[in-house]
């Protein structure tokens, strides 16, 4: 019994140990192809290349002559921003004393139209009385100096004096002054343009200044909107702060000037020239010795003792403005150096005339500020 249980052990035992080392048959396994990425190279001509380039030269320069053609009124659209941007705190003010935001911006325009009706009615009736008295007076002045016993015997060599009366007397003086009645015309059609655009313009922005700010936001990606809400809001802050300085300063520097005017014997001027002096005083570094020299040749003109008072006068005020009047109002506002003021303005005045050098400060301040907040970061990083 027990030989066969070991034998159909061990017989159990090979067969299974023969299963195991029997090899499986081969299984044929078909290679895979390699993938080709074929690249298709499409060749160009050398005229289609050459079109394509000269038509995207022609677009460029088709939209820089577009600019150049609209810059004047690009730039009437900046300046109404800025006043926009300045006139903001009195709007906010009025919101706050829970007026809606229509009557606020309505009342603040009303205001404002209101200075200006109030400047332009005062110094029109006097700049046209002073013109024609000028050009009614001139020839005989002119002849008070030919009688004049060594101006004639200049005059009777060169005949200087006596070709001067002719040319003024002829009308000649207009016609190269203003390109004759035509010319006076368009200026005065341009400049009437352009305060009217101006002003509208300036109302528009007033009106709809958070939505232009929500849609200055809406601009930077979601993840980066916190930041660009504050970098915006400073550069409105400063833009605005200084806007308003302004204001405030040229309003003192006009009532220093009209009280003034009526104590040294020109109140017959003293509204119309106030006017000006605010007018003057908007343009930067030289606005105050403009509005000094204008003032003191009426003052001469008047009485040569009220000139040298003037003088004197807005001298004096020149200090007080910029050593205490102007570092109190501005001190709020983002700090330009010196020495960008002065180059800011004189570019901005060479690039963009009178208006530019309003302009060029507070843009400057805003640039400084976006290399204050993001470059030099930055490069501190780095």
């Amino acid at each position: 019994m027990l030989p066969r249980v070991v034998t159909r052990f061990f017989g159990t035992t090979a067969r299974s140990a023969k299963k195991i080392l029997t090899p499986l048959p081969e299984q044929v396994v078909e290679p895979v192809p390699p993938t080709i990425h074929i690249t298709e190279e499409r060749q160009y001509s050398p005229f289609a290349v050459g079109f394509m380039g000269a038509i995207g030269v022609l677009v460029a320069l088709a939209l820089a002559q577009a600019v150049l053609t609209v810059q004047s009124v690009l730039i009437l659209a900046v300046l109404a921003l800025f006043l926009a941007l300045g006139l903001s705190p009195a709007v906010d003010f009025l919101t706050r004393m829970r007026m809606p935001r229509g009557f606020a911006v309505t009342l603040v325009g009303l205001l404002l139209l209101g200075v200006i009706a109030l400047g332009v009615t005062a110094l029109v009736p006097i700049v046209t009385e002073q013109a024609t008295a000028l050009t009614r007076q001139l020839p005989g002045m002119l002849q008070n100096l030919l009688n004049h016993p060594i101006l004639a015997e200049w005059d009777g060599r060169d005949e200087a004096l006596q070709r001067a009366q002719e040319f003024i007397t002829s009308g000649s003086l207009i016609e190269n002054l203003f390109g004759g009645i035509m010319g006076a015309g368009r200026l005065v059609a341009n400049l009437l343009f352009s305060v009217i655009v101006t002003l509208v313009l300036t109302i528009y922005f007033l009106a709809s200044l958070p939505t232009i700010k929500e849609t200055i936001y809406a601009l930077a990606p979601a993840s980066r909107r916190p930041r660009a809400r504050y970098l915006a809001d400073e550069i409105f802050r400063g833009v605005s702060g200084y806007i308003t300085g302004m204001f405030v300063i040229v309003a003192i520097a006009s009532v220093c000037a009209f009280i003034f005017m009526n104590i040294a014997g020109l109140g017959a001027y003293s509204l119309a020239l106030a006017f000006v002096v605010a007018i003057f005083c908007f343009i930067p570094l030289v606005g105050s010795s403009l509005a000094m020299i204008t003032v003191a040749i009426v003052g001469f003109a008047v009485d040569p003792t009220i000139g040298i008072a003037t003088i004197i006068y807005f001298l004096i005020y020149q200090q007080l403005d910029a050593y205490v009047l102007y570092p109190n109002v501005m001190k709020r506002t983002v700090k330009v150096p010196g020495a960008l003021v002065v180059l800011s303005a004189i570019i901005g005045g060479m690039l963009f005339g009178v208006i530019g050098a309003v302009i060029a400060i507070p843009t400057t301040a805003a640039v400084l500020l976006l290399y204050r907040e993001i470059v030099q970061p930055a490069l501190d990083a780095g």
